[in-house]
């Protein structure tokens, strides 16, 4: 039976990263993904998430997503690659104080980030491409960014492997045991001790971290991408956007390879990741080809391809990152955690390592609801 220091289990955007600073700081690192590297069954897929600093969220944020850029160009120093895109970021929302664009603004007032507040005419002259109304609220955040989501994991096992890190894939956790100084982990291929377990298991983690009795429920989302002019290209200014509507919220990324993604930041029904209809139809992409029918200037009218994707929520829909005797976990991702992937692996390797990390992730702290 194979002995490590840590054992890192699910090597999606959170676990990769975990790994790599757990074996940057001379840690034996095991990491154990069911699937392979980069897979789509989980929720670090779909080519492209936004990163933003004037986090409507909340401001206890902030400290994380200034550390998260810092690692992010780090990364792609390190891995040759472009991983972050700083198109900018345009969120179009509605007069209404308790809307997302006047809770960014608050919190890039309270730290200090660069905003500007566009009038109507400023926006429709700037973005011929999207729709805006007359009494739009709108707020530009020039240093928002995206992110190549399978690049950003791919680079991140990399450096694992390069730090001395050992990631096996296609290896599934079957239990997870506490025996007294140790922690077994007894997978399809075998099993393994560790003196800490760390938990980055998407949305296995309802399974795997059942006993625990976390707060978590997943759910099905639906990626879409659409046909798109030369004007949505990131080349000639088209940012990233968002819209913040009575119909829900929606969001989308410069155009790359004649396409455009747009998302809606919503929870369909609650599945079983293991179970769930990975099948997608006209009606999982009905809200988003409204959208951009209203919203968006000769974009196509139906998807050209569409994935699914998984949220695992909490109730208040932040994160929850803690820890349980030999057991360090983060879960409940709750559809925006990928921009954190890397600061939250530095976090857990910590937590492992030390019982303490540099950052304030009091606020992420478990919550029964």
């Amino acid at each position: 039976m194979s002995s490590f220091d840590v054992i890192v289990v699910g090597l999606g955007a959170m676990g990769s990263a975990a790994a790599l600073h757990l074996a940057r700081r001379g840690a034996k690192v095991l990491g154990l993904e069911q699937f392979t590297l980069a897979h789509d069954r989980g929720s670090s897929h779909g080519e492209s998430r936004l990163i933003r600093k004037a986090y409507f969220e909340s401001p206890a944020y902030v400290p994380l997503l200034e550390r998260a850029y810092a690692l992010w160009d780090e990364l792609a120093d390190f891995s040759g690659r472009a991983l972050l895109h700083r198109t900018g970021l345009l969120l179009v929302g509605r007069e209404d104080a308790r809307g997302a664009t006047e809770r960014a603004r608050a919190v890039a007032e309270k730290h200090a980030i660069a905003v500007e507040t566009l009038d109507v005419d400023e926006a429709r002259a700037r973005f011929p491409q999207l729709v805006i109304g007359a009494t739009d609220v709108l707020l530009w955040e020039p240093g928002a960014c995206y992110l190549e989501v399978e690049r950003c994991v791919e680079a991140h096992a990399r450096a694992a492997e390069h730090a001395g890190a050992r990631l096996c894939f296609g290896e599934r956790v079957i239990a997870l045991e506490q025996q007294g100084a140790a922690a077994r982990v007894v997978t399809t291929h075998g099993s393994y001790v560790a003196e800490k377990l760390v938990i980055t298991a998407g949305p296995w983690a309802t399974k795997l971290l059942g006993a625990l009795g976390l707060p978590l429920r997943v759910h099905r989302v639906v990626q879409s991408w659409y046909a798109a002019p030369a004007s949505f290209e990131a080349s000639v200014g088209m940012p990233c956007f968002a819209y913040d509507t009575e119909q829900g919220f929606y969001y989308g990324f410069p155009r790359r390879g004649g396409e455009i993604k747009l998302a809606e930041h919503a929870a369909d029904d609650e599945v079983d990741a293991d179970t769930v209809d990975r099948d997608v139809r006209d009606a999982d992409s009905a809200r988003t080809a409204a959208f951009a029918a209203r919203s968006l200037r000769g974009v196509g009218a139906s998807p050209t391809r569409a994935k699914v994707c998984l949220y695992t929520m909490t109730p208040d829909e932040h994160f929850i990152v803690d820890r349980h005797e030999r057991l360090i976990y983060a879960a409940g991702f709750s559809g925006h955690g990928f921009k954190f992937a890397p600061v939250i692996g530095e976090s857990l390797a910590e937590l492992a390592l030390t019982g303490n990390t540099t950052l304030d992730l009091g606020f992420l702290r478990r919550r029964d609801r």
